[in-house]
């Protein structure tokens, strides 16, 4: 099983509309996924199933990422082993949930004895713990985790537990500045993880080595999201491209090369994994449907030339299958 997130400290980026998208082709393709919303705004979760449904899984017997590891939170038990959520064949969802705002506060309290108090480690790695036993009752071969736009204690302890991720950019100042804030943190966190399993991957510790995330996830690269199409080289539009210039050269510089020195930076040539334009009225139709834009069609609403738009947009996630794919080999 490999666990990838689609993370940006940046929101407005696309992000969940690109792991929705990947994760749904991924199941076409025959590879059993398992997405995980783990942003308290549980946009992943709204655009994959019913409000009624969410409901459910919000219950107190429900699934949602909160409830399975509520007891661990709250200092009353384990996590609980509850089934994740079937979508359809090949494609399962841990679903979110509001109140991991909750469970967040608690991360942060406990992390600086997380390295000298069983209790503390324990409640950082609940929903590490958590997608270990999902994916494998799933049989999941990819993770995909949607985190939200911060560099919080929850991204923290949810990232600790991945082995790719992926950041989803826009071609504007914003995302370019945010790279900065990105790689200085991963260095801060990686240290902390380390400092982390000094302390407990010993023999004779309260944790088998399984139970314990590595913290340390790869740059597996980057996207280019939500820019305006133009038939010319750039393959946007001049004022998207004025910073569509610069963003390659900051991941570069500030993701790249200082991943790199703790080997946490897949090497290769080419970091852009694709590039994914704004789909404008597309959107709301596929979030209606709770489909992917290239499932929709006359069905949903569409209606002319919207249809082979809709159908024909599969293609744009062409390159980031293939690296995701072929990580798994």
């Amino acid at each position: 099983m490999v666990q990838i997130a689609v993370f940006n400290n940046k929101g407005g980026v696309g992000k969940t509309t690109y792991l929705f998208h990947i994760a749904n082709i991924l199941a076409d393709r025959g590879v059993c996924t398992l997405m995980v919303d783990a942003d308290s705004q549980c946009n992943l979760t709204a655009y994959a199933i019913s409000d009624s449904q969410i409901e459910k899984c919000w219950s107190e017997s429900g699934n949602s990422i909160y409830r399975v590891i509520q007891p661990v939170s709250e200092n009353m038990g384990d996590i609980r082993k509850r089934q994740p959520y079937k979508i359809r064949e090949n494609l399962h969802l841990i679903p979110g949930d509001i109140d991991l705002n909750m469970y967040e506060d608690r991360l942060g309290e406990t992390w600086p004895s997380a390295s000298v108090q069983p209790a503390s480690i324990r409640l950082q790695i609940a929903i590490y713990r958590y997608i270990q036993w999902a994916s494998a009752r799933v049989e999941a071969k990819i993770v995909l985790v949607d985190l939200g736009p911060n560099l919080g204690a929850l991204n923290r302890a949810v990232l600790g537990g991945c082995d790719f991720f992926i950041t989803p950019l826009s071609p504007d100042l914003f995302s370019i500045k945010g790279t900065q804030n990105l790689g200085e943190k991963f260095l801060v966190w990686h240290e902390e993880w380390e400092n982390n399993l000094r302390k407990w991957r010993k023999p004779n510790s309260d944790f088998s080595e399984n139970e314990l995330p590595l913290g340390a996830p790869k740059f597996l690269g980057y996207v280019m999201q939500q820019h305006n199409i133009r038939d010319t080289k750039a393959g946007m539009t001049k004022g998207w491209n004025i910073f569509g210039q610069q963003v390659d050269k900051a991941v570069r510089i500030n993701i790249v090369q200082k991943l790199s020195k703790i080997k946490q930076c897949v090497e290769k040539q080419n970091y852009l994994l694709g590039k994914i334009p704004n789909l404008h009225s597309l959107i709301p139709y596929s979030l209606n449907a709770h489909k992917p834009v290239y499932m929709c069609g006359s069905k949903e609403g569409l209606t002319g030339e919207h249809i082979g738009k809709a159908k024909e947009s599969v293609k744009l996630y062409d390159d980031i299958i293939q690296a995701i794919l072929g990580i798994m080999e």
